[in-house]
């Protein structure tokens, strides 16, 4: 499939260690070891590219009728962009360069007389081929994505990106109605979009977390291959009981948060947590939406839910062994979690009580109340129905 209509801009180039990270091979390996989506006509294509196009401006309106959120009346400060899964993993070399940039500009006003040693140990464990080799794995996965991060063509407000023949090839395997899997796909992706309009100051908020914690773990970029090779040990353990435990839904040790929890000292656990939080909240939010959705929006919805659900159960030793290792079912946990935690809130104050959330940093909840709602329920003076 072709590079569909998303043309991305270049990446932007910054005077930070060029060798601690090359990002051009990321791009170019996970471009490579993409595997090919489904075979398609170039009109085949072109029709799919306008269905997900109006299915994704139709979402919208639904979106703020679910939310009462006013910002999804006006999104023209990000971008809609239908691609392939090149396109999307070379998306995110872009978005993970900007993300890290500020991490490694520290590092090498901070550290210089250090800097070979840790350009020696990062680019034995994280170089640009494992981390391109990391994209193409989930190029295949991803059926859509609201980047805050990423560099848009149309303003500040990141991009939205389809990827089109994730959708077609999961619709297929499905076998559902393409019509109504497009919309549904759409409906979640937007709500993350309408979340970061509703909150303006997620985007930076957020950011500044991410180079903290990123900061936190380049300072001892002297101990990360020793930490990467005891965090490769103890998965390759798990991996050999792969089809026994990583079923097992009671693990939740540090381990199911994937590599980067055995690089944490207490701030950087902190900083995680906080970040977890926020996670959390945005996929349940965008979940709790998608269960508002009824047959009168998606008539095949039960159909879709029932079937969509039951292809999660399905994955091989392997797979299952990398979505550990990359802290994917972690992932899906901030999903349920978040989810109840927007449920409680919303049925003890209302939505418009839950969208005080949006307002300020402040008014985010923490970790702990993610899972006990009812304590960010007393903290923000919230009573039943708002």
């Amino acid at each position: 499939m072709d590079p569909m209509e998303s043309n991305l801009p270049s990446t932007v180039r910054h005077k930070v260690p060029a060798q601690l990270i090359n990002w051009d091979l990321a791009a170019s390996t996970a471009a490579k070891l993409t595997p090919a989506g489904p075979q398609l006509s170039e009109r085949e294509i072109a029709a799919a590219v306008a269905d997900l196009r109006a299915a994704a401006e139709a979402s919208i309106g639904y979106v703020h009728q679910i939310t009462g959120l006013d910002a999804a009346k006006d999104l023209r400060d990000s971008d809609l962009l239908i691609v392939d899964r090149a396109s999307w993993a070379k998306a995110n070399t872009q978005s993970f360069q900007a993300l890290m940039n500020p991490a490694l500009e520290h590092l090498a006003r901070t550290k210089q007389d250090q800097l070979t040693t840790a350009s020696a140990a990062l680019g034995g464990t994280v170089t640009g081929a494992q981390f391109g080799a990391i994209l193409a794995f989930l190029s295949s996965k991803v059926l859509g994505q609201y980047d805050p991060f990423g560099p848009a063509k149309n303003g500040t407000g990141g991009r939205l990106m389809l990827v089109a023949p994730n959708i077609l090839a999961v619709e297929r395997d499905l076998n559902v109605e393409p019509a109504d899997f497009r919309l549904w796909v759409c409906l979640h992706e937007q709500t993350h979009r309408v979340q970061f309009a509703a909150a303006p100051w997620l985007k930076d908020h957020m950011l500044q977390h991410i180079s903290e914690l990123s900061e936190g773990l380049l300072e001892k970029a002297e101990g990360l291959s020793e930490r990467l090779t005891k965090a490769a040990k103890g998965l390759t353990s798990a991996g050999a009981k792969a089809d026994a435990d990583l079923d097992a839904t009671s693990l939740k040790s540090d381990n199911d948060l994937g590599i980067l929890s055995l690089l944490q000292d207490p701030q950087d656990k902190a900083r995680m947590s906080h970040l977890t939080a926020v996670m959390s909240l945005l996929e349940g939010h965008a979940n709790v939406v998608m269960d508002a959705v009824d047959s009168s929006i998606v008539p095949s919805v039960k159909t879709i839910r029932r079937r969509f659900n039951a292809r999660g159960k399905s994955r091989g030793p392997v797979e299952k062994f990398l979505r550990r290792l990359l802290g994917l079912d972690a992932k899906m946990r901030q999903y349920s979690d978040g989810a109840r935690f927007v449920r409680r809130v919303v049925d003890r104050a209302g939505m418009e009580g839950f969208n005080s959330v949006w307002t300020s940093a402040e008014n985010l909840p923490t970790e702990e109340e993610i899972h006990a709602p009812d304590k960010w329920i007393t903290r923000m003076g919230l009573h039943n129905g708002g």
